[in-house]
């Protein structure tokens, strides 16, 4: 396991605020947990008597789930909180709701929500012992997705980001993992970050800076070394945005042909779901590039990390 001299972590909230040296040694933690995110019951002592709450105020399949196995992993309780059952339904705010469960004992906190800056709110209003970690709200952050993503990518490539060129592909507009992911990349110091997408689904200038930004994905595949495609956003975006799902297929999406015009070793990313046939063609979603089964993997040992982090253990 990585050295432990940094100083404690009260929440992971963003990767906007975290140094490189915080990013690699997260890194480094997850990529010795490895082992154990696939299985085993070794480190069942190391979150011992704590509880883990699993708060989603928005669907999740991945994030959730790897949540849940990761602390389960380090031998903490965890309680699933079922917001459609939940007095949320009756009214109740989300604080309220935090509370009550920071009564029962819960000592961290992995919140998924809807609006920007939720997670940090809920934060600001807890006990200082209680711990957050966001697991994905609005627009704004999903940090454990950008852990996870350059993770993977240093199995692929290496540790050195100075000689990768990443491309983004697809909605940054909409999409928090683009964010964390370009909070990581810079931390990281990639060689260049590639952005491609539609006018209408870029974020504006201020958040691509330092960034090659085009709309002509075959030029801009030229050469990458990673490919990261993004979901379209389509709960959290205006109608109109994208005229329709089989030109914006024809236009941005990566199937063999593309993916041809990037380096022969490239690898492919995206954070789930998929949809085929929109942003990706299954013969590269289940292609020998395609790296998301990785991700998944990687996403529980980077959860361990995280929580391990955390909760100081």
């Amino acid at each position: 396991m990585t050295d432990r001299a940094l100083p404690p972590l009260a929440h992971l909230l963003g990767l906007d605020t975290l140094p490189a040296d915080r990013i690699r040694a997260l890194l480094d933690d997850a990529q010795a947990l490895l082992p154990h995110a696939r299985g085993g019951t070794a480190l069942r002592e190391v979150l011992h008597g704590r509880t883990v709450c699993t708060l989603f105020f928005e669907p999740s399949t991945r994030t959730r789930s790897s949540f849940h196995v990761a602390a389960k992993r380090l031998g903490a309780d965890v309680l699933n909180f079922n917001v459609a059952t939940s007095s949320t339904t009756k009214g109740e705010t989300a604080a309220d709701t935090m509370r009550n469960l920071e009564a029962m004992g819960v000592d961290a906190f992995v919140v998924r929500a809807a609006q920007d800056g939720a997670v940090a709110a809920l934060a600001q209003q807890a006990r200082p012992d209680t711990h957050f970690v966001n697991a994905g709200d609005g627009r704004s952050h999903h940090p454990t997705q950008g852990l996870l993503d350059m993770l993977t990518l240093r199995q692929a490539k290496g540790a050195d980001f100075g000689k990768l060129t990443v491309l983004i592909v697809g909605d940054v507009r909409h999409s928090r993992v683009a964010r964390s992911d370009l909070h990581a990349l810079r931390a990281l110091g990639a060689g260049e970050i590639r952005v491609c997408g539609p006018t209408t689904l870029l974020p504006g200038a201020a958040e691509l800076e330092g960034c090659r930004v085009g709309a002509d994905l075959d030029a801009m595949l030229d050469g990458v070394d990673a490919v990261m495609m993004l979901r379209l956003q389509r709960e959290r975006m205006e109608e109109g945005l994208v005229p329709s799902l089989d030109g914006y297929f024809r236009d941005y999406g990566l199937d063999a042909r593309r993916l041809a015009l990037a380096r022969p070793d490239a690898v492919v990313l995206h954070p789930g779901p998929m949809n085929r046939g929109v942003e990706i063609a299954d013969e590269v979603a289940d292609g020998p590039q395609s790296r998301v089964l990785q991700q998944v993997t990687n996403g529980v040992a980077v959860r361990m990390a995280v929580l391990r982090a955390v909760l100081g253990a």
